[in-house]
């Protein structure tokens, strides 16, 4: 088994009278691309705002591991990259620049930082962009920035947070492949989105977070074998007994309920 990096165990995260996260437990190991699926205001965002150290737990526990010896979770910030749905770069600078000032602040040389910067941005498409100042970017080309702000001190952890949201077809390929490419040589990427397709394309493993607690943790064939269900999906509905309101009602409730019969009948339980 892969060496556990991070772990929340029985974490709750309040905000004054809002509970944004309940009881929530899970480990993720070296290796792995792990989902973060769940709607909007589930959790995800405060899930990876904990894991980065940015908000403490208001009970339970985060901690990482360095060798196998756990640490308070703040101590993990070295080795992880950062990738917030808000992008934050400075406009007056250049690509570059705003990828190098981070560097800087992680101690990395500028020719390491350079070389890591270029060999992921031609993956991207993105080497030519590199010295164009960032205002006046598109969505993506920001999107694009920022993972490469993330990957320059060369992180044991990526942490990203709706990372093709917005984006056009194209870039959100390129993101997409870049991630499945850091998971196969052997990186460690926590991956949130709402978009079921993607993680089931990308993720090895994935966490369904509903509500502000976790609803399932498995490989996404796993989560569809034990709801009996043919796509991720459905597996979703099943797990949360939540659905979109493409429908109409009736339609909705109808499917919700075969969702819910597959999963008890898979479980031994009753649908009565």
């Amino acid at each position: 088994m892969n060496d556990v990096l991070l772990e929340v165990d029985s974490v709750t995260k309040s905000f004054g009278d809002i509970v944004a996260l309940s009881g929530v437990s899970a480990e993720f190991r070296a290796g792995e691309v792990v989902g973060l699926v769940g709607g909007n205001g589930a959790g995800k965002t405060t899930l990876l705002r904990l894991l980065c150290g940015l908000y403490r737990p208001t009970s339970g526990s985060a901690k990482g591991f360095i060798e196998g010896q756990s640490v308070d979770i703040y101590k993990m910030r070295d080795v992880v990259g950062v990738v917030p749905e808000a992008t934050g770069l400075y406009a007056r600078l250049t690509a570059w620049e705003n990828i190098q000032y981070h560097s800087r602040l992680n101690g990395i040389p500028d020719e390491v930082a350079w070389t890591r910067t270029e060999r992921f941005a031609k993956l991207l498409d993105f080497d030519s962009d590199l010295h164009r100042p960032t205002r006046g970017f598109s969505r993506g080309m920001r999107q694009k920035t920022a993972l490469l702000r993330a990957l320059s001190h060369g992180p044991k952890i990526l942490l990203l947070d709706e990372p093709t949201g917005g984006l056009d077809v194209t870039s959100a390929r390129m993101v997409r492949s870049l991630v499945r490419r850091l998971g196969d040589e052997g990186g460690t990427v926590i991956y949130s989105t709402h978009n079921l397709a993607e993680a089931q394309q990308v993720c090895d493993r994935i966490v369904i977070i509903h509500n502000g607690t976790v609803r399932a943790d498995g490989a996404p064939e796993d989560l569809m074998t034990e709801t009996n269900c043919e796509n991720l999906e459905e597996a979703y509905v099943a797990f949360t007994g939540d659905v979109a309101r493409t429908n109409s009602p009736v339609e909705d409730e109808g499917r919700i309920a075969r969702a819910w019969r597959r999963l008890l009948t898979k479980r031994g339980g009753s649908s009565e």
